[in-house]
């Protein structure tokens, strides 16, 4: 079962904005087309029809990454290469610049200034609980999007998200935020592709570090990419295979823009050529040079 990722959202304005009428060469007479609120309203409802045998799919399978055990051990997983630690709690207040063109990196699932995720955090945030610390940053924050800018941010932000971040309401909003826009995504497709609970991690891992883009170094682009190289198991094919086209494709993309790529060398790809699709512990893994042990 092959998924198209976002492709499908991409080419709905192309039907909605088809002619309205057609003039046969024998009438005068237009014969009226669907309205573009009709195309809407169908191209909406083949997508809720999808999305219910979709879910009746994911119904039948094992829990996968889901699972509280497994989903615990990707956030810590998922803790070493963003901030060199297992203790991933602890990331609720971190911020800094790493210097890698996305502006402050910063919570447990490293949300950026410049790739939207950090601005729609703060704005669902603030729908919530409107005189947080952090709401008078909007401004600056939708200005630098996109951006690896500080302006309008220094020098308060940083100090203004530690201090936030000691609150439970705000460490609640990044765990939702981090489920909503990473995690729950990336393992429902990844079920649907037929991978178990190793491959959804790559998913996951991949739509964090790359963000929901369907551009060429985006995760839904780059899993476009795979597809043309490899079938997924839904498809069919094996899932040492596809999974070693999409780490490949993922390398690639981090290799072109200088970025250290030991999170998949050193770690992902050890744990697919040790056979570990499901990943099991006990796990051993190097990212930056540094070893983690998760027994």
């Amino acid at each position: 079962m092959k998924r198209a990722g976002v492709a499908f959202f991409v080419a709905v304005p192309a039907v909605a904005t088809a002619a309205y009428f057609l003039v046969p060469a024998d009438s005068a007479e237009p014969v009226a087309k669907p309205s573009v609120s009709a195309a809407r309203e169908e191209a909406k409802d083949r997508a809720e029809e999808e999305r219910a045998e979709d879910d009746k799919v994911i119904a039948g399978l094992p829990a996968g990454l889901a699972a509280p055990e497994k989903k615990e051990l990707a956030q810590r997983i998922v803790a070493s290469a963003h901030q060199s630690t297992l203790s991933w709690r602890t990331l609720y207040g971190s911020i800094e610049d790493l210097e890698d063109g996305r502006g402050y990196t910063a919570g447990i699932a490293g949300f950026c200034t410049g790739t939207h995720d950090l601005l729609a955090l703060v704005e669902r945030y603030t729908d919530t609980h409107p005189d947080n610390g952090l709401a008078r940053y909007l401004p600056a924050l939708r200005e630098v999007d996109g951006t690896d800018s500080h302006e309008g941010l220094d020098p308060g932000f940083t100090a203004a998200w530690k201090a936030e971040a000691k609150l439970p309401a705000f460490r609640r909003a990044q765990d939702e935020h981090r489920d909503r826009v990473s995690f729950d995504p990336a393992v429902r497709l990844a079920k649907l592709d037929g991978l178990g609970t190793l491959g959804q991690f790559v998913y996951y891992d991949a739509l964090i570090f790359h963000g929901p883009d369907a551009g060429p170094e985006g995760f839904y682009g780059l899993r476009e990419r795979a597809l043309r190289v490899a079938d997924t198991p839904a498809e069919g094919g094996s899932e040492k295979a596809y999974l070693d086209a999409f780490l490949d494709i993922r390398r690639t993309a981090m290799a072109t823009e200088r970025m250290d790529t030991s999170r998949v060398d050193t770690a992902q790809r050890r744990f697919l050529h040790e056979g570990n699709l499901r990943l099991e512990t006990p796990l051993e893994w190097a990212v930056y040079g540094d070893t983690y042990k998760v027994p």
